[in-house]
């Protein structure tokens, strides 16, 4: 699987993970007409996407991928493993974190609206991250692709030959 795929849906999951648990903070909000907790909720959102704005700043997004690009070894085939299941691999934690605090923020909107706040701050750190892969693809005629492991592990790239970019316009 490519690594700018892997990071696409990481985005994706975790932007619907903060609206899954955003409406099930409304749901448990129609249930309470607290003003303060509603204040509180309009709060932490905020300085969830402040937070995640200012981590995914493209400068930050370019350091954050140094260490994983360089640590990639060189093949000259893909990884056996389908795309589908090394997804799954890789992103079963935000799946599970996703269905602990939509259960328990059914009875308690606090763990919703918190997971949403930190959903927020992933999505929003993350979505410069697969530019910066891209822009070392292009400059360098490479491809990433991920190599199944664990995702407690930190992710393992292969770094195979890809179409150099600067061949394209040399006509």
């Amino acid at each position: 699987m490519p690594y700018t795929d892997l990071l696409r849906v990481a985005v994706f999951i975790t932007g619907g993970e903060a609206t899954l648990l955003g409406a099930i903070t409304a749901i448990g909000a129609n249930r309470e007409t607290s003003t303060t907790a509603l204040i509180l909720t309009a709060a932490w959102w905020l300085l969830s996407l402040a937070i995640g704005a200012w981590l995914g700043r493209p400068a930050r997004a370019a350091e954050d991928m140094r260490d994983p690009l360089a640590r990639a070894r060189t093949a000259n085939s893909l990884p056996a493993e389908s795309p589908g299941r090394i997804m799954a691999g890789r992103l079963w934690p935000i799946a599970l974190s996703t269905v602990v605090a939509g259960g328990f923020g059914l009875f308690f909107p606090a763990v919703a609206v918190i997971g949403a706040g930190y959903a927020l701050i992933v999505s929003l750190a993350w979505h410069t991250r697969e530019a910066a892969v891209l822009g070392v693809e292009h400059r360098d005629g490479v491809k990433f692709y991920v190599v199944p492991n664990s995702a407690l592990k930190p992710v393992e790239l292969v770094r195979t030959p890809g179409l150099r970019s600067d061949r394209l316009h040399a006509t």
